[in-house]
């Protein structure tokens, strides 16, 4: 019955995504941050929690990134490079993705 109800407890978390796009004026998301969203949940949110609480890796929610980071090329930096136990992610996203993603953080976890 423990192992059930541990079961029960990691898939609710894990069900748990990261916040959506805001939609513009036109009705839809903005397309670079929909793209940004995708690969946060997809690669950042492990550490950094779905929402941007913290984790193993920093917090971003309630302006800390933008804290920590105040000009944006900055972050965009780090997520490509890596820190500390954060890998680097150079040669797995495009330029435009490293962008996007610190955009998505910025702008709907900040």
């Amino acid at each position: 019955m423990f192992v059930v109800c541990i079961l029960i407890l990691l898939a609710g978390a894990c069900a748990t995504e990261s916040p959506e796009a805001p939609l513009g004026t036109d009705g839809q998301p903005d397309s670079v941050l929909a793209a940004g969203r995708e690969i946060y949940s997809s690669r950042c949110a492990r550490c950094h929690g779905s929402s941007g609480a913290g984790g193993t890796g920093p917090k971003f929610d309630e302006g800390a990134v933008v804290e920590a980071y105040p000009d944006i090329a900055d972050q965009i930096e780090i997520i490509s490079t890596g820190k500390n136990g954060m890998p680097s992610f150079a040669g797995a996203l495009s330029k435009d993705q490293l962008a996007a993603v610190a955009r998505y953080t910025r702008e709907v976890l900040g």
